[in-house]
């Protein structure tokens, strides 16, 4: 999926989220007070630390102006001379009260930037998602962003602190928008990775099936990522349904057949752990051989015999008759046990062709039909008699043995 095509999915859930949400009503800083000048917030000033008393550090703000921020604000002891920023929450007996940690949200938030990742606390829930702070600046996240799990209860994360990306901010609109999905997908991407790489074609491992489609079954592998099993590597039989032999939460052993895009498509096997018929095929089938199979799948151009299980042959509609066929249907149907003889054996390109004629030209099971290893057994004698003679008790054997 292009990156436009991306963006306008999120715009679109963004607008869902939205809709009767008012994010201007939002305070961005409703717990700091709104002094003068700035952009219309709370003002950042520079201060020079003169000296602590008690739990108090006094600071240097301007000419005849000092204020005391908390000793607790600092990580350590300030010294005189240290230079930090404050945000002042008004005055006490002529003395400004200052905060470091309110100018370090503050300049947090002036920092923002789409792709930010911040740490922000969920403090409610509305229709269209969570609300939650940054700091003390209020910020959205819409439902569809808050897990990659689509039905989990988002109720459950208010009151906890979460790691987010800005997906959108708007200052002059007052309106953040926030997403934990996209960190879950980074995380799982990494761990992706990590997991393929730990793989390798050939491996053999263990795997659940989360979702059946026409073309194959996905199955979750170890470390949380998935593989297609296709449905040409589900058996050495013929598949026509997936849901027919597969099913969702069912598990099984798979061998890993590809690993492409660094672990993001990964192609898997069943029947690869199966023994292949055509190792065995020239040990078990001979040309010339008369075998039975059942038809499997009929085409305009002839049809597909299963001899076992995985092993193929295609009977070619030129090979059905000794007339012309024109329909394929008209003279066999599915799952039909039929006769056949064994032309070719090609084991390099898995292919076995079939004929319903015998070595002579007669449509085996037929009268005519004779068995050619009859013939050639009878004319490799020695002739007694006339030659005619020897002919008919030939042709009357082989026929006697056809039937």
């Amino acid at each position: 999926m292009s990156s436009d095509s991306n963006q306008n999915s999120l715009d679109k859930e963004i607008e869902n989220a939205l809709s009767g949400v008012n994010l201007q009503n939002m305070d961005m800083a409703q717990d700091s007070p709104q002094p003068s000048g700035g952009r219309g917030g709370p003002r950042l000033y520079d201060g020079t630390v003169v000296g602590v008393s008690g739990d108090d550090v006094i600071i240097e703000l301007g000419p005849r102006m000092q204020g005391a921020c908390s000793l607790a604000e600092f990580d350590t002891k300030p010294e005189p001379g240290d230079k930090h920023r404050f945000v002042l929450h008004g005055q006490e007996d002529g003395l400004w009260i200052v905060s470091m940690r309110a100018a370090q949200e503050l300049a947090a938030w002036d920092d923002l930037e789409v792709g930010s990742l911040v740490k922000a606390r969920v403090t409610g829930q509305n229709q269209g998602g969570l609300t939650l702070k940054i700091g003390n600046n209020e910020a959205f996240m819409p439902s569809s962003q808050v897990s990659t799990d689509r039905d989990e209860d988002i109720s459950t994360h208010i009151g906890s602190t979460m790691t987010a990306e800005v997906l959108e901010i708007d200052r002059s609109r007052n309106r953040v928008l926030l997403s934990r999905r996209r960190i879950q997908e980074a995380e799982q991407l990494v761990a992706m990775k990590e997991a393929a790489g730990n793989l390798a074609p050939g491996s053999i491992l263990t795997g659940k099936i989360t979702r059946i489609e026409a073309f194959g079954a996905f199955v979750k592998l170890t470390g949380g990522i998935e593989g297609l099993l296709h449905v040409s590597n589900i058996s050495r039989q013929r598949v026509e349904n997936v849901a027919d032999v597969l099913s969702v939460g069912q598990e099984l052993q798979v061998k890993v057949l590809e690993i492409k895009d660094g672990g993001r498509r990964i192609g898997l096997g069943v029947k690869q752990l199966e023994p292949d018929p055509w190792d065995q095929v020239l040990d078990k089938y001979r040309e010339d051989s008369i075998v039975n199979g059942k038809v499997t799948r009929i085409t305009d151009f002839g049809a597909f015999i299963e001899l076992e299980p995985g092993l193929e042959g295609l009977l070619h509609v030129s090979q059905l008759g000794r007339d012309r066929v024109n329909n394929v249907g008209s003279v066999l149907s599915m799952g039909e046990e039929v006769s056949v003889r064994i032309s070719s054996i090609e084991p390099g390109s898995k292919r076995i062709s079939l004929s319903k004629l015998d070595a002579r030209g007669a449509v085996i099971g037929s009268e005519d039909s004779v068995d050619s290893s009859v013939i050639d057994e009878a004319l490799a004698k020695p002739s007694q008699g006339s030659l005619s003679t020897s002919l008919g008790d030939l042709f009357k054997k082989a026929m006697d043995s056809s039937k």
